[in-house]
């Protein structure tokens, strides 16, 4: 190589992102397009073009408009379908079941708690993604979940029976062991299945409960806390490794400033969209003290059970547990 060509070369590397060519990445999202999530993906893509000056440009696809289901997210990016989805971890537990430890009903408290567990999993869930061929830019919980129903529910024998939605496996086997009946769906099908009386009841977030307007449907809400869920915004691998290294770096630094602040996002959605669905007329209320004590005993196993079924596990459950000091 002669002396000009490494001057050029040198000078080619040196260029902003501006001037690298222009890579723009379709974004799957299978939430609605008001609802948080899907807000910060937006954010995150209008920042990500700034910052790399029109190097990467992403454009979001709210409420499935690209026919990737949530479920279906984790392949769809492993395999290039799309290059970029975000996807509720525990939706995926079929291709990756230590994405669903978080959803161990009532491991986890609150999300200081939270946050420890993510400390402890994330480097796992992470190496498990790369076998999958992606990479998780991000990571951002739904708020607190709870129980919504068209009856009221005092006791266990006030859920037999009961068409319950569920997530996953973790979900259904928490649902049959509380003597309702599991129906998993993902959050687009809800609707449909509340108005033709396939459901009597959901488990989820007051976010999405708010976007759906349950109201319509179902009168009761019971702030539960029974599980957390988290979303991923999931990068293909083959695309990410096709940018220049400044530009990944560039797009690293800006999911790790942004992640905390939709972490706050997340807590302040809870108490907001509780009394949204309080001024539409339903009742919300903790479940009485004999009702969570009872759904705790009748779930207390599924955490051991989880640790033995699942590779890695048992020892992030018991380092969660020891830090918690439960």
């Amino acid at each position: 190589m002669t002396p000009r060509t490494l001057t050029l070369a040198a000078a080619l590397a040196a260029l902003p992102p501006a001037l690298h060519a222009q890579v723009h990445w379709d974004v799957a999202i299978p939430w609605g397009a008001t609802e948080f999530h899907t807000v910060n993906a937006m954010n995150f893509a209008k920042r990500v073009e700034e910052e790399t000056g029109g190097a990467v440009r992403m454009t979001v696809h709210p409420g499935g408009a690209l026919g990737i289901k949530a479920n279906e997210s984790l392949r769809a990016v492993e395999d290039g379908a799309v290059p970029v989805a975000e996807y509720a971890l525990f939706q995926n537990v079929g291709d990756l079941p230590i994405l669903g430890i978080e959803s161990i009903p009532f491991l986890i408290r609150d999300y200081a708690q939270l946050r420890k567990m993510h400390d402890l999993v994330r480097p796992l869930w992470e190496a498990e993604l790369e076998k999958r061929n992606q990479k998780a830019l991000y990571i951002v919980p739904w708020p607190s979940q709870n129980f919504f129903t068209r009856t009221p529910v005092r006791t266990l024998d006030d859920l037999k029976g009961m068409r319950f939605r569920t997530y996953d496996a973790n979900t259904a086997t928490m649902i049959q062991r509380l003597g309702a009946v599991p129906i998993q769906m993902n959050s687009p099908d809800i609707v449909p299945a509340l108005a033709t009386g396939k459901l009597d009841a959901v488990m989820t977030s007051g976010t999405t409960a708010v976007a759906q307007k349950y109201w319509e449907f179902l009168n009761h809400v019971y702030t539960t806390n029974h599980l957390w869920a988290s979303n991923a915004l999931a990068v293909n691998l083959d695309a990410w490794n096709g940018l220049p290294a400044d530009v990944r770096a560039t797009i690293e630094r800006i999911a790790a400033e942004m992640e905390p602040g939709f972490w706050k996002i997340s807590q302040g959605e809870h108490e907001k969209r509780m009394a949204e669905l309080a001024a539409h007329g339903m009742t919300v209320e903790a479940p009485s003290p004999e009702l969570a004590a009872a759904m705790r005993a009748a779930t207390a196993d599924m955490a051991d059970e989880f640790a033995a079924r699942v590779p890695g596990a048992a020892e992030i459950i018991a380092r969660f547990r020891a830090e918690i000091g439960g």
